[in-house]
C-alpha cells in the first residue's frame, strides 16, 4: 500500500499568528475622518468658499445701499448711482454663486470617486472570513449610499458650515453698526434657538447611522433572493421572499422617518429662529423710530439684515444636518477599514522576470504536516492532517460529507490559516510565500463552477489574458467545449449571462475546468470537478485531466469513485483526520469504509472484486 503519511515532523516551526479577526485598532473621531476625506482638496474648498463669502459680501452691501437709495428718496437726491450698484450687486452674487456651485460638485464628485476607489480596493481583498460572515448587500451599500452622504459632508456640508459662520458674523458686525440695541435683541432670539439645536443635531447623527444600516439590510436580502433566483421560484417563495425584503424596507422606513423628523425640527427651529429674530426688532425698533431715537431708514436697513439672516443661518443649518448625516455613514465607512484584507495578494513583479527560486519548474509535491483547523464556533473540521502528494501524481481525497476535503483546499490557496501544522509545496511552507505567488501556482475548480458575467472568451482569459488563440484551441478540444463553441454563431464573443445562466451546468464545468488549464499551473485542484457532467464527457475530462497531470500536481476531491479508481494515490478522510491511504485496489482489500463506498456505488461485488472495467483501466 502507498503511504500517504510524512515522515514524523520536525519540532514545529513557529508560524505566523492567523489574522482572520485582527484587533481593531483605537477608533479615529468620525469628524477627524471626515477632514481627511477633505484635505486633498483644500485648495479647491477654500476657493469655493471664498467664492461664497463674496457673494455673502455682495449681499451684505445691499442693505446698506438700499439705505442710501431710501435717504436719497427722502432728501429729494439722485438715485440713479446707488439703484445701479444695487443691481450690479445681485448679478455679481448671482455669477459668484453659480461659479462656486459648479467648483463645489466638481470637488464633491471627486471625493466620492476616491471614497468608492478605497472601499471597492479592500472589498476585493477582504479575506474570505469577513467575507462568508457578511452579506455582500451590506457591503456594496457601503460603496454606494454611505459614500454618497459622505460625499456631501466632506465638501457642501464642509462649505457650507464655513459660509454659515462667517456670513453671519459679517452680519452681525454691521448689524451692529446699524444699531447695538436691535443686535442685542437679535442675538437673544438666536442663541435660544441655537441652544436646542445642539441638543438635535446629534440625534441626527445616530438616526443615519441606523438608517444606513437598514439600506444595508435591503441590499443583503435582495442580494439573497436575485442570487437564488431559480431557487426561488422554483420553490414558490417569491410570496416569503417579499416578505422578508420588505420586513428590511419596513426597518429602513422606520430609521428613515426617525432621521427626517430630527431635520424637520432642525429647518422649523431655523425659520422660527428668523421670523422671531424679525418680530422681535420690529416691536422694540417701531418704539425706537416713534420716539425718534432711531432713523426709520436704519430700521429697515436692520430689518433688511434680519431677512438677509435667514440665508446664512439655513445654510449653516445645512450644513450642520449635512455633517451630522455624513458622519453617521463615516462610522460603517471605517469599519471597512478595520476589516481584515489580504494584503499580498497584488504581484508587482515584472512578469518578464524569471520565477522565484522557491518556484521551480515543473509539478512540486504537495505536503500536509499536522494540519489543524476549526472555523469559528465549531467543531474541529482538521485533527493533524498528514500526507504527501508527489510531484506529477493524481491524489484523490475521499470520505463522507464533513471529513475535511475542501477545507484543506481552503487552506491550500491560503483562504484560511492553520491553527497549527504546514503545509507546503516543493518543500516551501505556503505560509512564508505571499498569496499572489501561492495561487499563481495554483489553479482551482471549485465545486459550483462559477462563471463570471461577460462572454466565453473573457471567462476562459480571466487568469491568463495572455493566452494565445492556439492555447485557447487546444483546452476548448481537451475539455469538448469546440463542438459548442462552433454551434455558438458569436463563438467565444457569446454572451453567457448573470453567473453564466445560459450555460448548462456542464457546461459550466468544462468551462471552469478550462479555464484552470488554460492557466498552466503548478498544483491543479478539482472539488467535484465532473459532478455535472454525462459518462461521455466525464471520460474525456478524465483524459484532459491525466494529461494535466503530466505537467502539474493533481489533487481530486470526488465522492463518484469512479472518477478516481485510476489516481496514483487515495487518501481516505474521517472526522478531519487521514484514515487510510492507497491505490483503489489496495484499500478495497484493506479499508472498510472505503470498500463500503466502493460498494455502495457498484464498483465492487459483495466478494470485493471489482466491478467493470474503471478499475483496472489504466490511465
Amino acid at each position: 500500500m502507498t503511504t500517504a503519511s510524512a515522515p514524523p515532523a520536525p519540532a514545529e516551526t513557529p508560524r505566523p499568528p492567523a489574522q482572520d479577526q485582527p484587533p481593531e485598532p483605537p477608533a479615529t473621531p468620525p469628524l477627524r475622518v471626515l477632514l481627511r476625506y477633505a484635505r486633498p482638496h483644500r485648495t479647491v474648498l477654500l476657493a469655493t468658499l471664498l467664492l461664497v463669502l463674496a457673494a455673502s459680501a455682495a449681499g451684505l452691501v445691499q442693505p446698506l445701499v438700499a439705505q442710501h437709495v431710501l435717504d436719497g428718496l427722502s432728501d429729494g437726491r439722485g438715485v440713479l448711482g446707488p439703484v445701479l450698484l444695487l443691481a450690479a450687486l445681485v448679478v455679481l452674487g448671482a455669477g459668484l454663486t453659480g461659479l462656486q456651485s459648479w467648483w463645489q460638485q466638481r470637488t464633491s464628485e471627486r471625493v466620492v470617486r476616491q471614497i468608492r476607489r478605497d472601499l471597492v480596493f479592500r472589498l476585493i481583498r477582504l479575506r474570505v472570513p469577513e467575507l462568508d460572515r457578511r452579506p455582500p448587500g451590506d457591503l456594496i451599500s457601503r460603496v454606494t449610499s454611505d459614500s454618497a452622504l459622505v460625499q456631501n459632508a466632506a465638501t457642501e456640508g464642509l462649505v457650507m458650515v464655513s459660509n454659515g459662520v462667517l456670513s453671519i458674523l459679517g452680519a452681525v458686525v454691521l448689524m451692529g453698526v446699524v444699531h447695538l440695541g436691535l443686535l442685542g435683541v437679535t442675538a437673544a432670539v438666536l442663541i435660544a434657538v441655537a441652544l436646542v439645536m445642539v441638543l438635535v443635531l446629534p440625534r441626527i447623527r445616530e438616526a443615519v447611522a441606523r438608517a444606513q444600516e437598514s439600506v444595508g439590510a435591503v441590499g443583503a436580502a435582495l442580494d439573497r433572493t436575485l442570487g437564488a433566483a431559480r431557487t426561488v421560484k422554483a420553490n414558490g417563495a417569491e410570496g416569503r421572499e417579499t416578505e422578508r425584503a420588505g420586513e428590511a424596507i419596513e426597518g429602513a422606513y422606520r430609521a428613515g422617518l426617525a432621521g427626517a423628523r430630527y431635520v424637520a425640527l432642525v429647518k422649523v427651529l431655523s425659520g422660527v429662529s428668523i421670523q422671531a429674530a424679525f418680530l422681535a426688532v420690529l416691536g422694540v425698533g417701531g418704539a425706537l423710530v416713534a420716539s425718534g431715537s432711531l432713523e426709520a431708514s436704519a430700521l429697515i436697513a436692520f430689518l433688511l439684515y434680519v431677512f438677509y439672516l435667514a440665508s446664512p443661518v439655513g445654510s449653516l443649518v445645512a450644513g450642520l444636518s449635512m455633517l451630522q448625516q455624513g458622519l453617521g455613514a463615516v462610522g460603517r465607512i471605517e469599519q471597512v477599514k478595520h476589516m481584515p484584507v489580504e494584503d499580498d495578494v497584488d504581484d508587482l513583479r515584472d512578469p518578464r522576470e524569471p520565477l522565484a527560486a522557491v518556484a521551480a519548474p515543473g509539478a512540486p509535491p504537495v505536503e500536509f504536516r499536522d494540519v489543524r483547523f476549526s472555523y469559528p464556533g465549531r467543531a474541529p473540521a482538521l485533527r493533524g492532517i498528514s500526507y504527501t502528494v508527489p510531484g506529477g501524481t493524481q491524489t484523490a481525497l475521499v470520505g463522507l460529507s464533513g471529513a475535511g476535503k475542501t477545507t484543506m483546499f481552503a487552506l491550500l490557496q491560503r483562504f484560511h490559516e492553520p491553527a497549527a501544522g504546514q503545509i507546503l509545496i516543493d518543500g516551501v511552507d505556503i505560509a512564508t510565500l505571499p498569496r499572489s505567488e501561492v495561487r499563481r501556482r495554483i489553479a482551482y475548480v471549485e465545486q459550483e463552477s462559477p462563471v463570471m458575467a461577460g462572454t466565453i472568451g473573457d471567462n476562459l482569459r480571466y487568469a491568463a489574458t495572455g493566452a494565445s488563440d492556439q492555447d485557447i484551441a487546444e483546452v476548448l478540444r481537451l475539455t469538448r467545449l469546440d463542438t459548442l463553441i462552433d454551434r455558438l454563431p458569436d463563438g467565444l464573443r457569446t454572451e453567457v449571462g448573470n453567473r453564466g445562466v445560459t450555460l448548462s451546468g456542464g457546461e459550466r464545468q468544462r468551462l471552469a475546468i478550462a479555464r484552470a488549464l488554460l492557466r498552466r499551473p503548478e498544483v491543479l485542484l478539482l472539488d467535484e470537478a465532473t459532478a455535472q457532467l454525462d459518462a461521455s464527457n466525464e471520460r474525456a475530462l478524465r483524459d484532459a485531466v491525466d494529461q494535466a497531470a503530466r505537467r502539474c500536481t493533481v489533487i481530486l476531491i470526488a465522492h463518484r469513485l469512479s472518477t478516481v479508481t485510476g489516481a496514483d494515490q487515495i487518501v481516505v478522510l474521517e472526522h478531519g483526520l487521514v484514515r487510510a491511504a492507497g491505490t483503489h485496489a489496495e484499500l478495497v482489500e484493506a479499508d472498510v469504509l472505503y470498500r463500503e463506498l466502493a460498494s455502495s456505488q457498484m464498483l465492487v461485488s459483495e466478494g470485493n472484486e471489482d466491478v467493470g472495467e474503471l478499475a483496472d483501466a489504466p490511465r
